[in-house]
């Protein structure tokens, strides 16, 4: 598709400028359009073509200046950096290529910045929901397939066919639901032999995966979405491409992949970057190794590399009106590189939020990535990190194998919130594509589900659901990465059972869904959980209480670890209920009168809603 809309191109280069068939020729432009209105006047046009470097650049055109044409290490690379006035129109801006003998005019589209919808970012009063769109829906069955790479279910590592389409035909569930915000897996072309399911090695920067739709697919199921009144989020890949993208054949230079494009495998030493005593060879092996051999590791210190990854992520937010970016390996990265990123893309879209993934075990690690971050002697401008200290703890807080549980864990990691700039601004999360699910075989009730749920849609921070947890999907880590990102069931025409629907559910998923449902739907109505701050008291007997407060608005949520009922006196949280007479609980909808002792189920929790 990419290669026809270029030879369309250059035929209309060709036929515009009344010339005969010029040597000079251009096989790639990158990206193929900007826009006048940017905030930032500069931007970068990757151009490839043979000896491309060695030619000549000019424009001519009003209130558009070349500032610079880059060669660099490989003559088939030209960089080109273009101004554009604030009075610059849209238009075409033809650049010209000569070589002294030939001439070759590429007509470059400059648009207008004319849609002001979307780019809205995210933030506590959203909860997104994890896609990994291969796994979800299937609503086109004709772009299943492509090159040699077929779609095999049977295989949890090969290709199931999900798209745009099928998560456009999901959209009112999620709205049901009370989903906020929809967060997809790379949707980027992934182009690869092994077919590269989960999107993570990615072989074009600037088109879609043709298996899950066009880029207009992806715009328009962007705005379907805006529609609905959700959001989007995209996953990004700035650390790696896959080794079948279009550039490895050809690089620009050698330095643009890390370790001169020799293969050295990472250590994964993640911590070593704000470690005071990390060696500087094992520092250097983290930052410059590679995940696999199949995803070469991008160079950031590369300053044309930078600039163009930087502006591929603005390209993709002002095309397609995204409201937010997860950024995937985020410590694997150069530091001074995403802090300028940030900046340029937060300069562009003060709205805009990005949450980085700072995959950690303790939480001073992500806390050190925020924006504003005590720990830190420079600013990384980062606003979301995302908490896998919490996951952890919260994976393991709601076992109940003693009366005491694991609560007292889950408090204490929560009062380290001290290392955050922002703790009301992280990422929370029971689980997701890259962890065992939640939800386990062995769970013979919901106990331990509603109470996870509860604590994680109640806690400060912004919360996220990964696909298919409201029914109960189990997957553990062991079972490989293929098996946490399995089909939705209903999501193929062919399927037996569609566990969209209630009918297609059984009666424990519907009990897990329908509470899900209520959580979601009422946590949108409510301020002290979506803007409030929080107080919470360290847990005895059992029991762990908080509340978070916003105005003359008060939620308190008591969740009871032990095996047993317990009586809960509410004299000693005098903080938060003095001037309350009564709470409600937003699930049972039972009152209780806050001057006499509560019973609380084993295991069970209640989230009140305070009244005078």
């Amino acid at each position: 598709m990419y290669k026809k809309i270029i030879q369309i191109l250059l035929l209309a280069n060709f036929l515009t400028a009344g010339q005969a068939y010029a040597k000079i020729s251009i096989s790639r432009v990158e990206p193929e359009n900007w826009w006048t209105g940017m905030k930032k006047s500069e931007f970068q046009i990757l151009v490839y073509g043979p000896g491309i470097g060695n030619a000549k650049v000019s424009l001519n055109y009003a209130g558009v200046t070349l500032k610079q044409a880059v060669k660099v290490e490989n003559p088939n690379y030209v960089f080109l950096y273009v101004n554009i006035s604030k009075s610059a129109k849209a238009g075409t801006v033809p650049i010209t290529f000569s070589d002294g003998t030939d001439k070759f005019i590429y007509n470059y589209p400059l648009k207008s910045r004319t849609d002001n919808s979307g780019a809205l970012g995210f933030n506590a009063s959203d909860v997104l929901y994890l896609i990994t769109p291969d796994r979800f829906a299937n609503g086109n069955v004709k772009n299943d397939n492509l090159d040699s790479v077929l779609v095999n279910r049977k295989s949890p590592n090969a290709r199931h066919g999900g798209d745009y389409e099928g998560v456009l035909q999901k959209l009112d569930y999620m709205k049901d639901l009370g989903i906020t915000t929809v967060w997809l897996n790379p949707v980027q072309e992934n182009r690869m032999r092994g077919g590269s399911y989960h999107g993570y090695a990615i072989t074009d920067f600037y088109q879609s995966d043709p298996r899950f739709g066009s880029n207009e697919e992806f715009k328009a199921l962007t705005k379907a979405t805006h529609d609905k009144g959700m959001k989007m989020v995209m996953d990004m890949v700035l650390n790696h491409c896959g080794s079948s993208h279009w550039w490895m054949k050809d690089l620009p230079a050698k330095n643009w992949i890390n370790n001169d494009g020799v293969f050295l495998q990472t250590n994964h030493a993640t911590v070593s970057v704000m470690d005071v005593h990390a060696s500087p060879t094992e520092r250097n092996t983290f930052l410059n190794g590679w995940f696999t051999r199949g995803m070469p590791d991008l160079n950031q210190k590369n300053p044309h590399l930078a600039t163009y990854l930087i502006q591929n992520s603005i390209w993709w937010i002002e095309y397609a009106r995204i409201d937010g970016i997860r950024q995937d390996t985020y410590s694997y990265m150069d530091f001074d590189f995403l802090a300028r990123w940030n900046k340029e893309v937060y300069d562009e879209y003060p709205d805009f939020n990005i949450v980085g993934e700072t995959w950690y075990n303790k939480k001073t690690s992500p806390a050190w990535w925020q924006a504003n971050s005590v720990l830190n002697k420079n600013n990384s401008f980062l606003k979301t990190p995302m908490d896998f200290s919490l996951t952890f703890t919260m994976q393991k807080a709601f076992d109940g194998e003693t009366d005491n549980g694991y609560l007292g864990d889950l408090f204490e990691d929560v009062a380290q919130d001290f290392t955050y700039a922002d703790p009301y601004n992280v990422l929370t999360f029971l689980d997701n594509h890259d962890l065992g699910r939640f939800s386990r075989k062995e769970d013979k009730d919901l106990k331990r589900y509603k109470q996870g749920l509860a604590f994680l849609l109640t806690m400060r921070g912004i919360p996220q659901i990964y696909y298919g947890t409201e029914v109960l999907m189990v997957g553990t880590k062991e079972d490989g990465d293929g098996r946490l990102r399995v089909d939705f069931p209903g999501g193929w025409p062919d399927d037996k059972k569609d566990e969209f629907t209630k009918a297609g559910r059984t009666e424990s998923q519907n009990e897990a869904w329908d509470y899900l449902r209520k959580l979601l739907q009422w946590r949108k109505t409510s301020t002290a959980i979506t803007s409030g701050k929080m107080i919470h008291y360290a847990p005895k007997d059992g029991l762990y209480v908080y509340a978070r407060i916003k105005g003359d608005k008060t939620v308190l949520v008591v969740l009871n670890s032990a095996l047993t009922n317990k009586e809960l006196k509410l004299d000693r949280f005098y903080d938060v209920v003095a001037g309350y007479t009564s709470g409600k609980d937003v699930i049972s909808s039972k009152e209780f009168a806050l001057n006499q002792a509560m019973s609380i189920p084993a295991k069970g929790q209640y989230i009140l809603e305070l009244s005078k």
